[in-house]
């Protein structure tokens, strides 16, 4: 059974930078595609960042330029670099698992980790 943990959230000022990890129980590449969305208080869970087996990755115009998802293949951890955030950031990020690769089902998904971003 898949497990991911977040951590890293927390309170920062509008302008800051905070990096968020999530740890997974197998091997990142093993996974077809590593994500962050995220979930402010009253909207709808957003997609953030997308990161591909082969290292592909995807970004909403909104965090485009600011956000960075990468990985450590050998801590089987995946990071979300968020810079230059703004009250608008604020929400529950969560990491989520999807597919594995080459081919199989798989929709796991992480507990939660707080940023909140004061102006």
């Amino acid at each position: 059974q898949v497990q991911l943990v977040e951590s890293g959230g927390g309170l920062v000022q509008a302008g800051g930078a905070l990096r968020l990890s999530c740890a997974a129980s197998v091997r990142i590449l093993s996974i077809a595609a590593m994500g962050w969305y995220r979930q402010a208080p009253g909207k709808q869970r957003e997609l953030v960042a997308t990161l591909t087996w082969n290292g592909l990755t995807n970004y909403p115009d909104s965090v485009k330029g600011r956000f960075t998802i990468s990985r450590d293949a050998a801590k089987n951890t995946v990071y979300l670099q968020m810079n230059s955030l703004k009250s608008e950031d604020t929400g529950v990020y969560y990491c989520n698992a999807d597919g594995y690769y080459p081919r199989g089902n798989l929709e796991v998904w992480g507990q939660g980790t707080l940023v909140t971003v004061s102006s």
